[in-house]
């Protein structure tokens, strides 16, 4: 195997970054900022009866997403846009579909100026973030239409049916793997680890690190989480820091040893290649892009296999339907993804005044679409609450988001998840999931952290 050391200039820079990002006291504003006193005050709200705080709160609470279903019925008998503590919100499907396809709205924080702002920016570091720029999730145009242009190649359509092959190879290997005599967490031996490998592979990560990327991409996802405890963003931001190590030694050997053969190059590769208009990358871009790739695409994958086992293990009527040919695998992932997403929300903020639904929102204000409660509008699904692989209008939902901050990954989450749920109910037919199974304790993020099953009867 290749050592991947970086050189010693690259290795004293990244030294420079990890000393400045475990800065105790920066450490602790960021953490105050962005996840302490969200958290405070969405508890004191959610106390004090409002729908935005209590939606929140039970998010992490109450772990199923169909628990969620009565706040989700009172947002939406508020009307179009409802307002809560912190923003409007929006449980309407057409509303979520028009804010987040309009040019009227952005990402990012709701202004850039005041003290709030300048702490955050004091306290900042250099080491990549998911939700910071450049970021894919927080940039706009014309960085953003640069970025997606380059990385797009990789993730169309054909590019991932390309990938198909290997993702069942893959899932047939862990199943092999697997003691069916026995107990099994599925969310450890197979939902996170189908993903890890694929996109590790994609991004050309070496066989040996593949453990440690995936404890890593596991550890950083929850920073795309809101009020993640003080312990648990010191793990996020230790984590952050290794993976940024890593992947500056990794892209300084990419340059000293490029990989010619277009067939054999990993995404990074193709990357440090690619040009829109004759500019590439920078190095922050890269790392940026990269680092989505795996925090954001494994923590859609894990939560779609999850999800998509707990449902059609507990409906087996739908099953049914899977086996017998009336439905289609790839039916029964989108409507797994409209019924439990892998995110329950997402925010914009409004860049001038405009109108949502005829309702008029102030320039600067902040909008939370509720993807979960959209998923569920009476007004585009008939009798929402009823998981039905065979839904003809499944694909309506907007688990991806939708305009031009649609999920870069989309189409190769939507492959894993047919394949990886197909190979394990035609392997092990008789799977039931045992009594422990334990549903994220995020708000923002949707799946299951420990799912302990039975893959044959009569053990």
């Amino acid at each position: 195997m290749l050592k991947l050391s970086p050189a010693p200039r690259v290795a004293r820079r990244t030294r420079r970054i990890a000393d400045r990002a475990v800065d105790p006291v920066k450490q602790l504003v960021r953490w105050g900022l962005g996840h302490g006193i969200p958290r405070a005050v969405i508890g004191r709200a959610a106390r004090q009866g409002d729908l935005q705080g209590r939606l929140i709160t039970a998010a992490a609470e109450n772990g199923r997403t169909d628990r969620l279903v009565p706040l989700f019925d009172e947002l939406r008998g508020r009307g179009i846009l409802a307002p809560g503590k912190f923003s409007y919100m929006t449980a309407h499907h057409a509303a979520v579909k028009e804010v987040l396809s309009s040019n009227d709205f952005t990402t990012g924080l709701p202004t850039s100026a005041g003290s709030m702002s300048r702490l955050g920016r004091w306290a900042a570091t250099d080491v990549f973030n998911p939700v910071q720029p450049p970021s894919l999730l927080v940039t706009e145009p014309p960085d953003h239409t640069r970025y997606r242009k380059l990385v797009t190649r990789v993730f169309s359509v054909r590019a991932v049916e390309r990938l198909r092959g290997r993702a069942e190879e893959i899932a047939t290997d862990l199943l092999d793997a697997i003691d069916p005599s026995s107990p099994v967490d599925l969310v450890e031996a197979y939902c996170s680890q189908l993903p890890v490998i694929l996109i590790s592979e994609i991004l050309g990560v070496p066989d040996e690190r593949r453990q440690r990327i995936l404890e890593l991409g596991n550890q950083a996802g929850a920073s795309l989480d809101l009020g993640v405890g003080w312990r648990q963003f010191r793990t996020i931001e230790r984590a952050l820091v290794e993976f940024d190590e890593w992947l500056t030694g990794h892209l300084e050997h990419l340059r000293r040893q490029p990989v010619d053969d277009p067939d054999h190059q990993s995404l990074l590769s193709q990357l440090l290649r690619a040009q829109e208009d004759g500019v590439g990358l920078t190095e922050r871009e890269l790392k940026a892009t990269a680092g989505l790739v795996l925090a954001a695409g494994f923590e859609t994958t894990v939560n779609l296999l999850g999800n998509g086992i707990v449902l059609l293990s507990e409906h087996p009527d739908q099953l049914r339907h899977l086996r017998d040919g009336s439905a289609t695998w790839g039916n029964a992932v989108e409507e797994v993804l409209r019924f439990d997403p892998p995110v329950l929300l997402t925010g914009r903020i409004s860049l001038r005044d405009t109108a949502i639904g005829g309702q008029q929102v102030r320039g600067g204000h902040p909008l939370t679409t509720i993807l979960a409660a959209a998923n569920r509008d009476p007004a585009v699904f008939e009798e929402p609450e009823r998981f039905d692989v065979m839904r003809e209008n499944a694909r309506e939902h907007v688990s991806f988001s939708a305009g031009r901050h649609y999920c870069l990954g989309a189409q190769l989450a939507r492959m894993e998840g047919e394949v990886g749920l197909r190979s394990i109910f035609e392997r092990f037919p008789d799977l039931r999931i045992e009594p422990g199974a334990m549903r994220r304790e995020t708000r923002i993020l949707r799946g299951w952290d420990r799912l302990p099953a039975r893959l044959t009867s009569g053990t």
